[in-house]
């Protein structure tokens, strides 16, 4: 890799039309948080929750090499003044990708797109100089940063895009006009802004929109939406379109596997090539993320055994699966099966999957911490309800519930199932670790906004953690 700087002055000050109070400087990094600030990094005052120019000293005092700013009397030192902080950062992001010759992937869906997108970067990574989004900055900021901090040196980068709202996808992959773009699965989440399912299948499918010439469009093959995605495909400027999933006729099919505690093993045809592959993270569902992931690595130029290999060496990441022991004391010890990261049905559905692939210890039982699920619309209720019968086939035995839209799944358990149900995690949280028992299997699941993911890390943590902050 080359030791030439990000960005120097003069390159930032031409991409955002800027005005410099001093050219002298250049930046390693892109920064909009000054609790994570590495020197030398350019800081960028973005206005979100709070107000960046608040922290634009602070920045320099930590080492940033310049603040990007709309208001210079922020801060006393070099400075890279525009007229609007996001669109500046939306220029950068746009200089970086002109610049680089690395082929770009986008990625999104309803289910499991942060997760694929860490795989592919994994994949990326091992065939050579990658970039790729960090943690799920996937929005109208995340998705600017991102390509803002790709080096020109990249040879593949992959790019996770989410939406609320129909439209926004297609803002964001304007951004980074992607070579490849793959979506996931088509499930029903935010439901309560699109109102159909339709409308969903159509926003994710504004990936497709801003393709480059030729480029490659890679869809679900088993999916209900699959010929409503592949019309959008082809209005689109993509030159091929590849399929994966366990149908028959899926470019990239899986043809078995087998799911276990511990990961699974199965087979897959890669457009004619018969290829075994082994998983470490569990749930039947990841085989067909794997397919999905090789088929992308393929249009990005990666041969589909070297995806295969890196993709055998992934471990389950917090919140997204990852399975750890805690000691609780008084001669308790649990598992814990922390995807407590997001939800929606279909991926509630995936880590019961994952709680009946596992044993509980001796003496214990299999349990449930389910957070509600958000922005359901009219049909949230049923939806709650609807995950009463897997989780009783995943042989659940107490079932904890968070949040008022988790009461709909606990009235819907049979009897035998033993259920208890709180307004928060907060009020959940000392409840919880008393009740559980020596060799319990405790799976942790909800979105983001129920907080099902302080009551995980304060497990992990082996403490009580704030379950006040996200």
């Amino acid at each position: 890799m080359s030791s030439a700087p990000l960005w120097t002055a003069a390159e930032a000050a031409r991409a955002t039309q800027g005005q410099l109070t001093d050219g002298g400087w250049t930046a390693a990094g892109v920064s909009i948080d000054t609790r994570t600030i590495q020197p030398g990094d350019l800081f960028v005052a973005l206005t979100d929750q709070r107000d960046g120019h608040d922290f634009a000293q602070a920045a320099l005092d930590a080492g940033a090499a310049a603040v990007l700013v709309s208001k210079p009397e922020a801060a006393s030192g070099p400075r890279l003044v525009v007229r609007d902080v996001l669109s500046a950062l939306r220029d950068l992001g746009a200089a970086a990708r002109e610049r680089s010759d690395a082929v770009r992937v986008g990625v999104t869906g309803s289910v499991g797109k942060t997760s694929v997108k860490e795989a592919l970067a994994a994949v990326f990574r091992a065939a050579g100089r990658a970039h790729w989004s960090e943690k799920s900055y996937n929005n109208h900021w995340g998705v600017p940063l991102t390509l803002s901090r790709m080096p020109r040196e990249t040879e593949r980068g992959v790019f996770e895009m989410g939406m609320n709202h129909a439209g926004e996808i297609a803002d964001l992959v304007s951004m980074v006009r992607p070579h490849v773009a793959l979506i996931t699965k088509i499930a029903p989440a935010h439901l309560e802004n699109l109102g159909s399912m339709e409308a969903i299948a159509d926003a994710k499918a504004e990936i497709f929109t801003a393709l480059a010439d030729d480029g490659v469009a890679i869809i679900p093959a088993d999916d209900e939406f699959a010929p409503r995605l592949s019309e959008a495909v082809r209005r689109s400027k993509a030159g091929f379109l590849i399929d994966f999933g366990h149908a028959p006729t899926a470019a990239v099919r899986v043809l078995r596997y087998e799911d276990g505690a511990e990961g699974g093993v199965g087979q897959m045809d890669v457009m004619g090539r018969l290829l075994d592959f082994r998983l470490k993270l569990t749930g039947a569902h990841q085989a067909v993320n794997a397919a999905g992931v090789v088929a992308a690595a393929l249009a990005a130029g990666v041969e589909p055994e070297l995806a295969i290999d890196a993709l055998s060496q992934l471990e389950p990441a917090a919140g997204r699966g990852s399975v750890f022991t805690r000691d609780l004391g008084d001669g308790r010890s649990v598992t814990v099966i922390d995807d407590s990261y997001n939800a929606n049905p279909a991926s509630m559905r995936a880590a019961f999957s994952a709680l009946a692939a596992r044993q509980p210890g001796k003496g214990g039982r299999r349990v449930a911490i389910i957070g509600e699920m958000l922005e359901l619309g009219p049909q949230s209720e049923a939806m709650h309800a609807d995950l009463a019968q897997p989780l009783t086939d995943a042989g659940a035995e107490l079932v904890f519930g968070v949040g008022a839209n988790a009461r709909a799944l606990l009235e819907a358990l049979p009897d035998h199932v033993e259920r208890q149900g709180f307004a928060s995690a907060a009020d959940a949280a000392d409840t919880i670790q008393r009740q559980l028992v020596d060799g319990d299997l405790v799976l942790i699941k909800g979105s983001n906004a129920s907080k099902v993911h302080t009551l995980a890390a304060s497990l992990r943590q082996g403490r009580h953690a704030a379950t006040t902050k996200a």
